[in-house]
């Protein structure tokens, strides 16, 4: 079973995410901010992040760079899930390496679709 670990600063939200990712059969870690995923990636890689954007000590965009970056990382899927739905907004998400960039409000669908599909890679 693969998973998934779910970075966002907003309890509600976080939970949502992760209750959707469990409906379709999926393991799901949590992560509060930037540096508390960079923590938990180093310790147990996951097998795709999905990743807010604006959040406490560290953002999305600089976790994603870092990822990219670390040649034992470099390969997990990033979903950036994020309330910046501009298109500069996406534009910017996918130059700092993220896979795949999903607005807020999503449709769950959208979610696990992109979700699954990056897993099966």
């Amino acid at each position: 079973m693969s998973t998934v670990l779910v970075v966002e600063d907003s309890p509600a939200q976080r939970e949502a995410i992760k209750e959707l990712l469990q409906k379709s059969g999926l393991d799901v870690a949590e992560a509060t901010d930037g540096v508390e995923a960079l923590e938990h990636i180093v310790s147990a890689c996951p097998d795709l992040v999905v990743l807010d954007i604006v959040m406490p000590r560290m953002n999305g965009y600089e976790v994603c760079r870092r990822l990219k970056s670390d040649p034992q990382t470099q390969n997990v899927p990033v979903v950036m899930c994020s309330s910046k739905g501009e298109e500069f907004d996406r534009y910017w998400g996918m130059k700092q390496g993220a896979d795949a960039y999903i607005a807020k409000p999503f449709q769950p669908k959208d979610l696990i679709g992109t979700v699954k599909q990056l897993l099966r890679g």
